[in-house]
C-alpha cells in the first residue's frame, strides 16, 4: 500500500467524517480535569504562606512576586515545546516526563533555604506541569469531536478556574497545620496519582498516523501559520483575554479585598473558593445552552456578559456589595465564553492539536502575564486598576471573536 505524506506544518481542516467517540466518564473527566488543575493548584496554594516564607528566607513580599512571575514565564514557554513533542511522540512520554519534572521542582521548592532556590523550584514546577494543562486539551481533541468536545472542555475548564479558588484556602490550612514546605509535597503527591491513574485507565490517545516529525523551522512555521490562520487566532485571542483578566482578578484581590474592604486571610479564601461556584454553574451550563443556540452564538453572549460585569465594576460606586455583583457577571460570562471558545479555536486543528494547545496555553499566559503586570504599574487603587483593565480586555476579546469564522 503506498503512504501518501502529509504536510503537518500547515494548520488544516480535518476532514469531516464521523469518527468513534468513547464515552465521556467520570474517571475519564477527573483525569483530565486534574491534569488541567495542576498547574492553577501550583501556582496560587503558596499564596497564604507568603508571611512565613518572607519570614524563613529572609524575603520581601515584593521579593516572593519572583515566585510568581517566573513560574508563569517557564509555564507559557515550556507549552510551546511541549505541544510539538507531543504531537512527534505522542502524548503519554510527554506527561510522564513533565510529571516527573514537577515532582522534582516540587522538591526542591520544599527544601529551599534561600529565595534563589525557591525561585529555581517554582521555574522547574512549571516547566513540568505545563505539560499537563496542555496536554489535557490535546487529549480531549484526540478523543471527543463536535459538541462531545465542547462539553468536555466545558468540565475541563470548569476545573481550572476551580483550582485557583480554592487553592489559597487549601495552602492557608496546610500552612497552618504542617508548614509552607508540605504544601510541595501535597502537589507533588496529587501529581505522581493523577500520572498512575494515566497509565492504568487511559494511557496513549495520539494516533501514530497522525505523528510528525517536523523540525525546528517547521514548528515555528506552524505556529506562525496558526497565529495566521483567523479560525484559530480569533477565538484564541478572545479566551486568553477574559483568562487574562481572571488571572488579574485573582492577583489583585488581595489588596482589593484585604486593604480596601478589610477582609482577613480566612475571608480572602473563603471567597475565593465561592468565586469556584459561580465558574462551576457558568460551565455546567454551557452544554445545554450550545445544544440550543450553538457554540458561536452561546460564546458571544458570554462575551457580553462578562464585559457588562467589568463595566459595572468601572462605573458603580467602589463597595464591597458592588464588587460582590459585578464580579460575579463576569465569572458567569467568563465560565460560558472560555470552554466554548478553546473548542473553537481547537476543533479544527487536530492533527495539530498539540501545537494548537500550547500555542493557546502561551496566548493565556502572556495575557495574564500582562494583565498582572499592567494592574501593577497603573497608578490607580487595586479596585480602579482592575476595572479599567477588564474593560479593555473584554472589550477586545469581543473585538477578536467578531473576527473569528
Amino acid at each position: 500500500m503506498q503512504t501518501v505524506e502529509r504536510d503537518h506544518s500547515t494548520p488544516v481542516s480535518e476532514p469531516m467524517v464521523e469518527k468513534a467517540q468513547p464515552e465521556l466518564t467520570r474517571r475519564l473527566l477527573l483525569l483530565l480535569a486534574g491534569f488541567a488543575a495542576l498547574g492553577a493548584l501550583a501556582t496560587n496554594i503558596i499564596l497564604p504562606a507568603f508571611p512565613q516564607i518572607a519570614s524563613d528566607l529572609n524575603a520581601s513580599f515584593n521579593d516572593l512576586g519572583a515566585t510568581l512571575s517566573s513560574f508563569f514565564v517557564a509555564f507559557a514557554l515550556g507549552q510551546l515545546v511541549v505541544g510539538p513533542l507531543s504531537d512527534r511522540f505522542g502524548r503519554k512520554p510527554l506527561v510522564l516526563g513533565g510529571i516527573a519534572t514537577f515532582v522534582l521542582g516540587c522538591a526542591v521548592c520544599a527544601l529551599a533555604t534561600s529565595l534563589p532556590q525557591l525561585i529555581t523550584g517554582r521555574t522547574i514546577q512549571a516547566l513540568g506541569v505545563c505539560a499537563t494543562s496542555v496536554l489535557s486539551r490535546a487529549i480531549a481533541r484526540d478523543l471527543f469531536d463536535g459538541d462531545q468536545l465542547a462539553r468536555t472542555l466545558a468540565l475541563i475548564m470548569v476545573a481550572m478556574a476551580a483550582a485557583p479558588g480554592f487553592s489559597p484556602l487549601l495552602g492557608g490550612a496546610f500552612e497552618q497545620l504542617l508548614g509552607w514546605r508540605a504544601t510541595f509535597g501535597f502537589v507533588a503527591a496529587v501529581a505522581i496519582l493523577l500520572g498512575g491513574y494515566y497509565v492504568v485507565s487511559l494511557g496513549e490517545t495520539h494516533a501514530k498516523d497522525y505523528r510528525t516529525a517536523p523540525s525546528i523551522q517547521a514548528v515555528l512555521l506552524g505556529y506562525k501559520r496558526l497565529l495566521l490562520d483567523r479560525r484559530f487566532i480569533a477565538p484564541a485571542l478572545t479566551v486568553s483575554l477574559v483568562v487574562g483578566t481572571l488571572y488579574a482578578f485573582f492577583s489583585m484581590a488581595p489588596a482589593i479585598l484585604m486593604a480596601g474592604f478589610g477582609l482577613s486571610s480566612l475571608d480572602l479564601g473563603v471567597f475565593f473558593a465561592a468565586t469556584v461556584f459561580v465558574v462551576f454553574a457558568a460551565g455546567l451550563s454551557a452544554p445545554r445552552l450550545v445544544r440550543r443556540w450553538g457554540q458561536v452564538a452561546v460564546a458571544r453572549t458570554g462575551i457580553v456578559i462578562a464585559f457588562a460585569g467589568s463595566l459595572g465594576l468601572l462605573i458603580a460606586p467602589h463597595s464591597f456589595l458592588f464588587f460582590c455583583v459585578f464580579l460575579t457577571i463576569f465569572l458567569l460570562g467568563m465560565g460560558v465564553v472560555n470552554p466554548l471558545g478553546t473548542a473553537i479555536a481547537l476543533h479544527p486543528f487536530g492533527a495539530q492539536a498539540g501545537a494548537a494547545s500550547a500555542l493557546l496555553g502561551f496566548l493565556q499566559m502572556g495575557c495574564a502575564a500582562a494583565a498582572i503586570t499592567l494592574g501593577t504599574s497603573l497608578s490607580l487603587s487595586a479596585y480602579a486598576s482592575l476595572a479599567v483593565i477588564s474593560v479593555a480586555a473584554l472589550t477586545a476579546s469581543f473585538i477578536a471573536f467578531l473576527a473569528a469564522r
